[in-house]
């Protein structure tokens, strides 16, 4: 579902068909989980395939590479660059793209001082669907932040969102919801979390979430349009008073929840804030939005 006989992606300075790319056995993002990856997206628009924050997913890239000892042998400009050919080689425009900088042969614990950059892309629709979540209230925590960087894209880190979403598929639920440990609503496995409550939003601040783009992208949005916005911690407990709630993720885009546990969200979602937002993001990435913020990417 990945790939065709016609696709391309890069890897390790070129670009060639997926079958004919090799992996190292000895990397260390194999045997260790430290490698740094992205999940990007690009639409069609009037002007063409436009890459949505481009410059702002492979910043967190670098940052990823940067605390986990990474080399990174590119400018932004030039991974920018790189993926808009790999797009057009491949005759996408509405894609998602997934970098990753793996490394190279070293069973130690020290950071190998190899790395090679692949580059995929591939037709992909909205990651969790366009329908109401059922999501359950996972047994797993979010990772301490003292115990790794949880603002960085870790390939090991995602354990932590297999496990829970393992879970809350095996138990009939579409997503999981993740606890920080202090018992505050963090995020669920793969997305960002706001709730809704008398007219105003409230999503997790930041410390203990990975701070979503696609996040920031909403609360810009907030602004710019007068909703008000609050990033504060919150209980499980508040989350289910709530009036509406949504997840936000480069892959989900924005998806509302139905329920959590057994507290269903009384407020319709065509009537809520986040399906308002769900409508603003999709003309922000489409670039039909007549905004300071759609000047700004």
């Amino acid at each position: 579902m990945y790939y065709t006989n016609d696709s391309i992606i890069y890897h390790n300075g070129a670009f060639l068909h997926p079958e004919t790319a090799s992996a190292n056995l000895y990397s260390q993002t194999l045997h260790y989980g430290n490698g740094v990856f992205e999940g990007i997206r690009s639409y069609k628009t009037k002007f063409g395939a436009k890459i949505f924050k481009a410059h702002e997913h492979y910043e967190r890239l670098k940052f990823g590479a940067s605390v986990m000892g990474i080399p990174c042998h590119y400018t932004t400009e030039e991974l920018v660059d790189i993926t808009y050919q790999l797009l057009a080689k491949n005759n996408l425009e509405d894609a998602y793209i997934r970098p990753i900088l793996t490394t190279g042969a070293n069973m130690s614990l020290l950071t190998s001082d190899e790395s090679i950059l692949t580059i995929q892309c591939w037709e992909w629709g909205k990651y969790m669907g366009d329908k109401l979540l059922r999501v359950k209230t996972s047994r797993f925590e979010r990772p301490n932040p003292k115990s790794c960087f949880v603002e960085a894209k870790i390939t090991g880190h995602y354990t932590n969102s297999i496990l829970s979403t393992n879970e809350a598929k095996n138990e009939g639920y579409d997503e999981a919801l993740l606890l920080d440990m202090n018992g505050n609503v963090a995020e669920c496995s793969g997305a960002n979390v706001f709730m809704e409550k008398n007219g105003k939003l409230y999503t997790p601040k930041r410390g203990h979430i990975m701070p979503g783009i696609t996040r920031s992208t909403i609360i810009d949005i907030c602004k710019e349009i007068g909703i008000s916005v609050e990033e504060t911690s919150f209980t499980l407990a508040e989350l289910k008073q709530a009036d509406s709630a949504f997840f936000t993720g480069t892959a989900a885009e924005v998806v509302g929840l139905q329920s959590l546990d057994d507290y269903i969200f009384p407020l319709s979602w065509e009537a809520s804030l986040g399906y308002k937002l769900m409508q603003l993001y999709k003309q922000e990435v489409l670039c039909k939005r007549n905004s300071k913020l759609s000047e700004a990417i």
